[in-house]
């Protein structure tokens, strides 16, 4: 039986080694984006397939994926969620969070299980105080390169060595700075760093192909983790819970396999 709490230790153990892995998450926006389906994240609508609501999306987070148009990117988020190695650790939308449908629908779309599935939202939920107090600290062990948002401000962070900037939609826009990481990892033998992703989409191509190019490094996804030390929105309830105290169930959910 898998354990929400027993996976994110894993995590923290596999750092405390120094021994490198992939940490790569697979949300609703890219499982929305692997069933094929047009998506759009603005402030003024939210739109998934045929179904549009109000937008609710800040800047950093506007989104645009159109089937036809993006299928070179949405292929390439199909090979990031494909891919299998030893400690490259996928982590898929959870039935109790998108529905049994949809969690069934990624591992037929997968093909064969892998031992390295893990939760989408291992480090937030019921895991974030454990995050914060457990995983994070562990980061200073690291030369740290951060891939994020170009509205990030990182100066309260001392263990980033260097970082690199997205920008509006970057899985598409931004595609080619994959190329550049690579480029800058071997052209200064880049190894034993730690390598933290809050870039959206882009993160997850990013992970996958930086990961098979050079496994003597760790790379995590952290998603919004880290907004509060980046000068960044505190939009997500999770957050809200830990760092406002405003009432919510986040904090209490143990997401389920």
């Amino acid at each position: 039986m898998k354990s929400f709490i027993d996976d994110f230790y894993k995590l923290c153990d596999l750092l405390k080694a120094g021994e490198p892995f992939a940490f790569n998450r697979f949300s609703d926006g890219e499982l929305y984006i692997l069933q094929d389906k047009e998506l759009i994240l603005d402030s003024s609508q939210v739109k998934v397939g045929e179904k549009v609501t109000d937008g609710i999306y800040k800047d950093e987070d506007h989104k645009r994926f159109h089937p036809e148009e993006h299928s070179f990117y949405r292929d390439r988020i199909v090979e990031a969620f494909r891919f299998q190695k030893k400690n490259y650790f996928k982590g898929l939308s959870c039935r109790c969070c998108v529905g049994e449908e949809n969690f069934q629908w990624q591992l037929d779309f997968h093909g064969n299980y892998d031992k390295n599935f893990t939760w989408a939202n291992l480090l937030v939920n019921g895991n974030y105080p454990r995050f914060i107090r457990k995983m994070y600290p562990l980061f200073n062990n690291y030369k740290t390169v951060f891939v994020c948002n170009e509205k990030a401000d990182l100066s309260v962070l001392p263990f980033i060595a260097k970082d690199f900037r997205v920008g509006y939609n970057a899985m598409i826009n931004d595609y080619g700075l994959i190329e550049t990481i690579k480029n800058w990892i071997d052209e200064n033998n880049i190894e034993g760093y730690l390598f933290l992703f809050s870039a959206s989409s882009f993160s997850k191509m990013a992970i996958h192909q930086l990961y098979e190019h050079s496994d003597r490094n760790t790379y995590i996804d952290v998603g919004t983790t880290l907004n509060p030390f980046m000068n960044m929105r505190l939009d997500r309830t999770y957050l809200k819970s830990f760092w406002l105290g405003e009432k919510g169930k986040d904090l209490n959910k143990i997401c389920i396999w």
